[in-house]
């Protein structure tokens, strides 16, 4: 079985002994049966903590880093592919304790996609989540870029003309 065609409770469940995951003290709470959103969880401990014993920066981005893309592609289906583009973290105060990130995606932001997709174009939308303390203070806020198109149902190989490729929108190299 592909990890595209699992469960969200399958995806959650592998996600947590993922060892990036599983090492950063990062735990997937929830990831809703229709995709539309999503909890993370990391943990404060020896692994996952910086010189001065906050949240060390990589492991907040990280429990941010895929969600957006995975609710995406989840909720548009196999008709679309769906690339991470580019991500910032700003952080806002130290990380101690348990902080969490939540991810909602609604109705309007995927048909907000795929009307910019409708002709064959690609779309990159921005999505915004916070990662906050246990109490609510505001430790990071994450943007994540994403880059979405429709697949060619055509016969075509690649992109159509004046369309980007999407291994070059990630920076990745394709065989030619």
């Amino acid at each position: 079985m592909s990890r595209r065609s699992m469960s969200p409770r399958g995806l959650r469940r592998a996600m947590n002994w993922w060892p990036p995951y599983l090492f950063a003290g990062v735990r997937v709470v929830h990831l809703a049966e229709d995709w539309s959103s999503a909890r993370v969880r990391l943990r404060l401990h020896r692994f996952n903590s910086n010189y001065v014993g906050t949240h060390f920066g990589g492991s907040l981005f990280s429990m941010s880093d895929p969600f957006w893309m995975l609710l995406v592609m989840q909720r548009l289906g196999r008709d679309y592919i769906v690339w991470d583009k580019a991500g910032e973290i700003d952080f806002v105060s130290p990380g101690r304790g348990d902080v969490f990130a939540d991810f909602k995606l609604t109705e309007e932001r995927l048909e907000e996609i795929r009307e910019a997709t409708a002709d064959g174009g690609k779309a990159l939308p921005w999505f915004e989540n916070q990662v906050v303390a246990a109490d609510g203070t505001v430790v990071a806020r994450v943007r994540k870029q994403l880059y979405v198109r429709r697949k060619h149902h055509d016969g075509q190989r690649g992109p159509g003309p004046g369309r980007t490729d999407p291994a070059a929108a990630t920076g990745q190299r394709t065989k030619g």
